[in-house]
């Protein structure tokens, strides 16, 4: 995607978010050691279809990868990315949650 946004990792609100055009889309998380557990993912109707949710996920991986945490995706948005996308999920360890899998 060739315009994609710039996302940004708000540690103090353990958050992802996308701004664009007034509006923002999110990625909360929570930091628990080396884990970094995807909780919501929220996405105006108005940003929606612009590759904003996928953007946010990739900000989580790379956050990942950077800080090298283990992903923990417990949103059900991140779980289907990261299972539909393995060569972005297998640049970082995830602990599928049981009660939850994502296809795996």
């Amino acid at each position: 995607m060739p315009n994609t946004p710039d996302v940004v990792d708000r540690h103090d609100e353990q958050r992802f978010v996308v701004e664009l055009d007034g509006h923002t889309a999110e990625l909360t998380y929570r930091l628990d050691g080396d884990r970094l557990t995807l909780i919501h993912t929220g996405v105006p109707d108005e940003l929606e279809g612009q590759g904003i949710g996928s953007a946010l996920v990739r900000g989580a991986v790379d956050r990942a990868a950077e800080d090298e945490l283990t992903l923990v995706p417990r949103c059900a948005f991140a779980r289907r990315w990261l299972t539909e996308h393995p060569d972005v999920a297998s640049t970082v360890p995830i602990d599928w949650p049981p009660d939850q899998k994502g296809g795996r």
